[in-house]
Parts: C-alpha cells; sequence; structure tokens
C-alpha cells in the first residue's frame, strides 16, 4: 500500500489575455500549492484492473485517475492490477486543482511503481492531454503560467496563510466563458508587475462569478470585510491572505459557508517522491 498527499493550488490572479483560432484562451496566472491535501493509496492487487474507490460521482472513462492510467500503460514495464483510493478534502468543482492534482499524483506514482521510467517533462506532456492545469502539479512548484495555463515558469513566493471559503455551489466553466461580458483582452503583464502591486491584479471571471452566484457574492463580500477577497481559477472558491492583525478563530468561526485556514507551499510534498523497490 502507497499513500500519498495530492495538494491543492490557488490562482493568485487570473487575466485572460486573448483567444486563439480554435477557441481556447490566452491567460497569465500564478499558481500557489498550498497544504490542503486529498490522499491517495495505492493498492496492488492480482488482475490487471484499475478501481478508484471515493469518486463515486464521476465515471470510470471520465476518470482524470483513470485517464492517467491508461497513458501510461504501453510504457509499464512491471503493469499491475489497482484498487486506488481517495480521501477527498479538495471540494471538486472550487477551482482548488483537486482533480488534476490527482491526476498529475497518479502519474508520478505509477511512473515508479510500474517502472515506465519516463523523465518529468514527458509526464508533464501527458499531465497536459488531461487538462491545462496538470502539469503544475507534476511539476510541484509554484510558477507564473501563460499560454493556455501550460507554459510554465518557475517562482518562489514569500511563504503565507490564507484563508479560502469554498461557497455552496457549482460553477460552470462552460457557462463563464460563455458570457459576452468576459474579460478578454487583459494587458500582458509580467511577475515583476505583480511583485510591485499584486493588489491590481485580479481574476477576470470575479464579476461574472458575483453576479451569477449569489453564493460567491456572499463569501467574497465577507471577506472583503478583512482585506481583498479573489476568486480561484473559475471558482466557486474565494481566499484571502492572511495578516497579523486578523482574529482568525472569529472568521473562521462565522464564515458563510465551508472555511479552510491554509498555508502556502514551496513546493509539492511529492517533488522528491520515490519508491523503495
Amino acid at each position: 500500500m502507497i499513500r500519498v498527499p495530492s495538494p491543492a493550488k490557488i490562482n493568485l490572479f487570473l487575466h485572460i489575455t486573448g483567444r486563439r483560432k480554435n477557441g481556447y484562451h490566452e491567460l497569465q496566472t500564478i499558481f500557489q500549492l498550498i497544504d490542503l491535501y486529498d490522499w491517495m493509496s495505492f493498492e496492488i492487487t492480482q488482475d490487471d484492473s484499475i478501481k478508484i474507490e471515493g469518486l463515486a460521482a464521476v465515471q470510470l472513462e471520465q476518470n482524470l485517475i483513470y485517464r492517467a492510467a491508461q497513458l501510461l500503460l504501453p510504457h509499464a514495464k512491471q503493469p499491475c492490477g489497482l484498487n486506488i483510493h481517495i480521501e477527498k478534502n479538495i471540494p471538486m468543482g472550487a477551482g482548488l486543482g483537486g482533480g488534476s492534482s490527482n491526476a498529475a499524483t497518479t502519474l508520478i506514482v505509477l511512473n515508479q511503481l510500474w517502472q515506465c521510467d519516463l523523465t518529468e517533462q514527458q509526464l508533464a506532456a501527458y499531465a497536459l492531454q488531461l487538462g491545462a492545469d496538470v502539469p503544475i502539479f507534476v511539476f510541484g512548484r509554484n510558477a507564473w503560467a501563460e499560454g493556455i495555463g501550460e507554459q510554465l515558469s518557475f517562482i518562489d513566493l514569500s511563504p503565507k496563510q490564507y484563508i479560502v471559503l469554498k461557497p455552496d455551489c457549482f460553477i460552470s466553466t462552460q457557462q463563464l466563458f460563455s458570457q459576452k461580458s468576459l474579460t478578454r483582452d487583459s494587458k500582458i503583464t509580467t511577475f515583476c508587475a505583480y511583485q510591485l502591486e499584486p493588489s491590481l491584479f485580479g481574476n477576470n471571471f470575479e464579476p461574472l462569478a458575483r453576479q451569477l452566484y449569489p453564493e460567491v457574492e456572499e463569501a467574497m463580500h465577507y471577506l472583503d470585510q478583512f482585506g481583498q477577497a479573489k476568486l480561484t481559477g473559475t471558482g466557486a472558491c474565494v481566499f484571502i491572505e492572511v495578516t497579523a492583525e486578523m482574529n482568525l478563530e472569529q472568521i473562521l468561526q462565522h464564515a458563510p459557508c465551508q472555511a479552510y485556514l491554509v498555508n502556502a507551499l514551496a513546493e509539492s510534498p511529492l517533488r522528491h517522491f520515490s519508491m523503495i523497490r
């Protein structure tokens, strides 16, 4: 039995800078890994099947974990059947990257368990087939991202804490992208500009999420009392940076929805994952 953490992320900002002919949107963002974890257990079985427990709501063929395993199977020198169990702590459909992280964790673990011997770059290429924000979890480092999110420049971020709220709603990413009022021409910027004035960097999806989802509006209005609330990804989670003067216990206790106190990670706990064979 192998049991490993699968971390979440937040987007410290998210700008859409253009749109490609194929319909994909160009963006700029910062991925910050945080210590909110799903836990994944991999148990070897005697048959050849791959079974996943803990995500009953997702059909097997559509499950990113299953799809990640299928991508690696042709490279496996020692393939085996698996029972994969998920202890789900990262809320789904929340902009925290839980599904992407689970997929990346599967790639990292099975690369060693099945002795695929793929490099980190090769794993990241497979990760991109599963989703634009899966590679960041393969590399396990905070990054400035461009393109559709796959062009990564790894960066060092100062250690911080965040309060994250999960409004009781599920946001349709497709619905947000389809809105005519979505800003798609944010000016291209730099990490240096962000470092100088991070408060000027927001999320292009935030006005729409607040307008279309009252639960998001309520959560952001609550956090705005204590600082600058931000939406992560396409939501639904919102967050705020912790400051010394905050009464954390009171803020968490009176939050209008599920609240988390999280720490920024310098790197994923899977960054140097290795198995003793």
